[in-house]
């Protein structure tokens, strides 16, 4: 029997007042009988009832816990929150909107009671989901295959179980661009993974706009490799010897032949190419160069308004 262990689920909400109640009904049938629980839902700056509908939920059964953001911090802090204040000897991570579903919970249990420190998740897309954004997804980690340092598998999700010993160590994370897709396969232990197809939104809308992509995207990179600075070395190398050469070329018609060197039609495309080039390689080194200012400043992932966790 393993009634004196003890499970914590780790749940971000942002604007998820319309399926909270399903959820949580759903959670609850799959939590397995021999453990004790918790399940810390992190109010992540909702700007509906989610807030509410979580502390309904906390007054009916006392085993769940909230956290609320003074505002919105982001999906990743949300998780390091829950992390952060999980008490229990695994937790189990995972989104409230049905698409992670909880029936596989008992499959990552099990997985952990073979020995399995980290139980990760892999994606497979549900066959309603776009065309347009299978092909975004799948570039994204071939991409990040490609650029960063840490093996991460395409389809590799936020739905996780890690020991209380991983716990321990993410709890000493601090850096303020926070990439748990990479920070976890990076950390090591005895990891594996479980494949899960994801069901349908359940209610409300998707919070990942093209743009929060393309932010959690370069956070990934940057956060995990200096790649794309080492490929802006080699591409300005390449273009300064092209443009030698060219110089060279220029030089020999001008003073050893009669041809007129070519219009402006060239001039300009060159200096264009060049110069976008430079920019491309100039935006790479600020996003580092910014990226470590934040860090320097040493802020608080998040800051909390309210909960009923005791400190």
């Amino acid at each position: 029997m393993n009634s004196f262990r003890k499970i914590s689920v780790v749940v971000p909400c942002f604007n998820e007042e319309e399926g909270l109640k399903t959820f949580n009904e759903t959670l609850l049938q799959f939590l397995p009988r021999n453990y004790d629980y918790e399940i810390i839902y992190i109010n992540d700056g909702s700007s509906d009832n989610t807030f509410q509908e979580i502390k309904a939920l906390a007054d009916y059964n006392p085993q769940i816990k909230y956290i609320s953001f003074s505002r919105n911090f982001g999906h990743q802090n949300a998780l390091k929150a829950g992390y952060d204040y999980a008490s229990g000897d695994c937790a189990i991570s995972l989104d409230a909107d049905l698409q992670h579903p909880p029936a596989v919970i008992p499959e990552l249990i099990a997985k952990w009671e073979q020995g399995f420190e980290i139980v990760n998740t892999i994606r497979h897309d549900h066959q309603s989901i776009s065309l347009a954004k299978k092909i975004s997804s799948g570039l994204f980690y071939r991409i990040m295959k490609k650029l960063s340092d840490v093996n991460i598998e395409n389809g590799m999700a936020d739905f996780r179980l890690v020991d209380k010993k991983v716990l321990k160590e993410l709890k000493r994370f601090q850096e303020n661009y926070l990439f748990f897709r990479g920070i976890i396969p990076w950390m090591g232990f005895k990891q594996t993974t479980v494949d899960f197809t994801a069901s349908e939104r359940f209610a409300g809308t998707t919070k990942y706009t093209f743009r929060k992509m393309l932010k959690f995207a370069t956070t990934g990179v940057t956060a995990f490799s200096v790649k794309p600075l080492r490929i802006s070395i080699y591409l300005g190398s390449v273009i300064a010897l092209l443009s030698f050469i060219y110089g060279l070329y220029a030089i020999y018609i001008h003073f050893f032949t009669n041809q007129a060197v070519a219009g402006w039609t060239s001039v300009i495309i060159s200096v264009l190419f060049v110069g976008g080039i430079n920019l491309l390689m100039l935006g790479i080194i600020g996003e580092y160069l910014g990226k470590l200012f934040i860090e320097n400043k040493r802020r608080p992932n998040y800051l909390i308004s309210e909960t009923n966790i005791d400190a």
